[in-house]
Formats: structure tokens, C-alpha cells, sequence
């Protein structure tokens, strides 16, 4: 699912989410190797004509990961303990060589982040995306606060020691109701 789908269907998840991932502008990119471990490497994120790309270069062995097999997780960047949320976005990527994608991708870089890439001197990836999950905390509560789309599942877990949590109680906060979603009957 594109990034603009996935916005349309949970507003506040993906307000939070674009809020958390992709304006601090580096995400972590989990890919796997090819004797079957994980991978994790920065990546600039970027939103545009609806798609989340990720670029990087041609021979860099995340490039060479994603081309061997397309799963992905792109992970926020956590600096501190008192980091409001983590997101992540799980799914596959598709690679994109085509010269006028990879000009218009240029373009938006120099504008929303600043450098400039040369097109077709990086491997640009769009991402589709699978599940979304936030894992952050209720304010005052300490409990933590779990949100997984499109499981629909979204609960608090009361924090009983620092590494003991309780059991879930429903809340929803950040997913739409399912009568909320585009197209839903009601």
C-alpha cells in the first residue's frame, strides 16, 4: 500500500507516524543479508507523489539486500530514553530506474532535504507498505501505548515495574474506528 492509501485510511496513525519517521529525516532500514541476518543502516526518507522512497547507493550492500529480497523495516530513530514514540513500517520495496522518477526524486530532495542526488547514480526504492506499528507512552500513565495497523489493535500496558508491563486494556487514540474508514458501509 502506498504511503498516501495508508494516510488516508489512519489519519492520526500517520500524522504520528509522518511526525516520527519521516520528519526527523534519517530512518533505520532493516534488510536482510544473504545468509539470512538482519541489516540495519540509515536512510533518508522522503515522501513524494504519495510513495515513501528510500535512495541510497547503487552498490551499497542495504541496495544489494533489497535487491536479493524486497522485505523491509523502516525504523524511527530513537535518541533518548524520553523519545515520544517508535514507528515501524514494515513491508517490501520496489526498485525504480525509470529517468524520470529518479529526476523528480532529485528535484524533491534538493527542496524538502537538501542535497543533490545525480539520477542514475542511486538506487531509489518506493516502499509498499504492510503494517504499521507505534509503540509509545500514555501520558501521566507510564503505560505503554501499543497501536498496529491493519490489525486494528491498539491498547495500553501499565508499566507494574521498570521492566514488567501489564496486561492490555483496549483503547483506540490513534487508529480509525472500521465505520471510519474510506469506503466503509454504515
Amino acid at each position: 500500500m502506498r504511503w498516501s492509501e495508508f494516510a488516508a485510511r489512519q489519519r492520526v496513525l500517520a500524522a504520528v507516524a509522518h511526525d516520527q519517521l519521516i520528519r526527523p529525516g534519517v530512518v533505520l532500514a532493516g534488510t536482510t543479508r544473504s545468509d539470512g541476518s538482519a541489516r540495519i543502516s540509515g536512510v533518508e526518507p522522503l515522501i513524494m507523489e504519495g510513495e515513501l522512497w528510500l535512495s541510497m547507493m547503487p552498490v551499497s550492500a542495504k541496495a544489494r539486500d533489497l535487491y536479493r529480497d524486497p522485505r523491509i523495516l523502516v525504523h524511527s530513530i530513537i535518541t533518548s530514553p524520553s523519545a515520544q514514540a517508535e514507528i515501524m513500517v514494515r513491508g517490501t520495496v520496489r526498485a525504480e530506474a525509470a529517468a524520470d522518477v529518479q529526476r523528480r526524486y532529485a528535484a524533491s530532495v534538493v527542496a524538502h532535504l537538501g542535497w543533490r542526488p545525480v539520477p542514475g547514480e542511486f538506487a531509489l526504492f518506493a516502499v509498499d507498505i504492510t503494517d504499521v506499528t507505534y509503540i509509545g507512552h500514555d501520558d501521566g500513565s507510564n503505560a505503554q501505548h501499543v497501536a498496529r495497523w491493519p490489525a486494528g489493535e491498539e491498547y495500553l500496558r501499565p508499566s507494574l515495574t521498570p521492566t514488567t508491563l501489564g496486561p492490555p486494556s483496549p483503547v483506540r487514540r490513534l487508529l480509525a474506528q472500521p465505520a471510519e474508514a474510506p469506503g466503509a458501509g454504515g
